[in-house]
């Protein structure tokens, strides 16, 4: 799925400045105010011990090297902080992922969180190209996140395996719930909100 949504991205070339600035205001709307409670609600949901370190891990991180306030930096360098029409075009998705995560289901969720570590990992490139292209020189956040999210990917796939072993979903559980709705959100990410 990841290669997917990698492989449809569109060409920044082919983009308006509009549009570029449009992709990382989404994104920001999304990131900066959610990621951390994502991964809390996740936390929540496990069961297993051995999972939970890896969770905290990741959560240490984000709130010791203030990832917020790099993703909010970034997007100011790139003159693209999200307004309210950005944070709006997001907001039915973004709903449905948060309700999603309130469910607190620990395979589902740990599996949703990989998937999306995995994402961001491989949107980096692009997003710092989307950046560059408008004129901005602020990278740390996508240098940041090209590097540490190898590991947390790593990580996250290891504990959807420890907490499937002691907490298994019911039978005919759907585990891909929140993959399918997190990719739905990615794609109005980076299509911008559709007119009806």
């Amino acid at each position: 799925m990841v290669d997917g949504l990698i492989a449809d991205l569109p060409s920044i070339e082919q983009l308006t400045p509009d549009e570029r600035r449009g992709i990382i205001a989404r994104y920001t709307a999304v990131l900066e105010g959610n990621f951390i409670y994502w991964m809390t609600a996740t936390f929540l949901a496990v069961h297993s011990e051995q999972a939970r370190p890896i969770l905290l891990d990741n959560l240490y991180e984000e709130c010791r090297d203030s990832h917020p306030n790099m993703m909010r930096e970034f997007a100011l360098a790139a003159h693209a902080f999200p307004t309210e029409a950005d944070a709006l075009a997001v907001g039915p998705e973004l709903t449905r992922v948060r309700l999603f995560l309130g469910k607190l289901q620990g395979v589902q969720s740990l599996l949703t969180m990989a998937f999306f570590e995995g994402y961001i990992q491989r949107f980096m490139g692009y997003l710092a190209g989307l950046a560059a292209s408008l004129g901005s020189a602020e990278f740390v956040y996508t240098d940041v996140h090209g590097v540490c999210d190898i590991a947390h990917t790593e990580g996250l796939y290891r504990a959807v395996f420890l907490e499937m072993a002691l907490d298994p979903p019911s039978e005919g559980a759907d585990l891909l719930e929140g993959v399918e709705l997190l990719r739905a959100l990615l794609h109005v990410i980076v299509q911008g909100p559709q007119l009806n």
